[in-house]
């Protein structure tokens, strides 16, 4: 482990959390991650907190809202990556907070996971929050703390399982909902492949002040091509439901939370094109497939064989 920077893990017991552990301690960091007691004595937790002690990771007693903990545990580490949830994101300028106090963090990764912020055009309530996260960019920018935006768009366990259809658990066999033409690429990224990018970043010098974007080409597709990649795959033709935009967007106003926030994503990526309608360009971003051609990560034509 000579020369691995030390990781801090925040929100580690999340949704993609729990895989940036397991990367970053696959990779040979020592990893360390903020626990509530009450989570580490979760019977609902306890397999993942098992895997955790498998892995020889760190726990450090403590949270977010708790500015004593949340020094302790950043005084011990190089490095502090944020995979806090929905709720929790606009109180991440508590650990920013304790960053700055304790001034030896060479890398922040703010919580981000999706698309990139600062480059969506999107309707409410998705707004709101794409605005949030790209203000507290500006307040990361202002404090002078080294960081690394991670913009890995569509999580696979989600929308490759379900072949981008809100509420299904596995790809449909008889008809699929198209939002727009169908002809815009969204890219589709398994977990453990963002995490393994995540974590490759931390000691390298090109990805500082940059944003990581997770774009590889044969994960970029679109709805049209993936749905007939998948009925390729099932030997069957299925009907094909084409949303228009107007009608979409009548759908947001209508829909209760959540669905309002999965639809205006949805609207953000499939509609407005949001994963692929700029150019990455070096002054302000990075693409993972690129930096690290090393790392095989799984294709979107490999990630739908499992649910055959």
């Amino acid at each position: 482990m000579a020369g691995k920077s030390k990781i801090l893990i925040i929100g580690a017991t999340g949704y993609i959390g729990k895989f940036i552990v397991g990367a970053a301690a696959a990779a040979g960091h020592p990893t360390f991650v903020l626990v509530r007691e009450s989570t580490l004595s979760n019977p609902e937790k306890s397999n993942l907190i098992q895997s955790f002690r498998d892995f020889g990771v760190n726990f450090i007693p403590g949270d977010m809202y708790d500015h004593e903990s949340l020094l302790r545990a950043i005084k011990q580490v190089d490095v502090v990556i944020s995979a806090v949830g929905y709720a929790q994101l606009n109180d991440q300028d508590r650990i920013l907070a304790a960053i700055k106090e304790t001034g030896n963090i060479k890398r922040f990764f703010p919580s981000e996971f999706g698309n990139d912020v600062d480059r969506v055009h999107s309707v409410e309530p998705v707004t709101s929050v794409f605005q949030h996260k790209a203000q507290f960019r500006r307040v990361v920018e202002a404090a002078g703390v080294p960081y690394t935006y991670v913009s890995c768009n569509f999580f696979a366990g989600v929308f490759i399982r379900s072949l981008a259809q809100l509420g299904a658990t596995s790809p449909p066999r008889d008809k699929v909902v198209i939002l727009g033409d169908g002809n815009t690429k969204a890219v589709y990224n398994k977990e453990e492949d963002v995490a393994t990018y995540t974590i490759k970043v931390v000691d390298d010098p090109r990805t500082s002040n940059k944003t990581l974007y997770i774009r590889p080409p044969a994960n970029t597709i679109s709805m049209n091509d993936l749905t007939t990649l998948w009925e390729n795959k099932i030997g069957k033709k299925l009907e094909r439901i084409y949303v228009p935009e107007e009608q979409v967007l009548k759908d947001i106003e209508e829909a209760s939370s959540p669905l309002n926030v999965r639809l205006g994503i949805c609207h953000s990526v499939f509609v407005k094109g949001d994963h692929t309608n700029f150019e990455i360009e070096p002054s302000f971003g990075v693409e993972a497939s690129e930096l690290y051609p090393d790392v095989k990560y799984a294709r979107v034509d490999e990630m739908l064989d499992q649910y055959v």
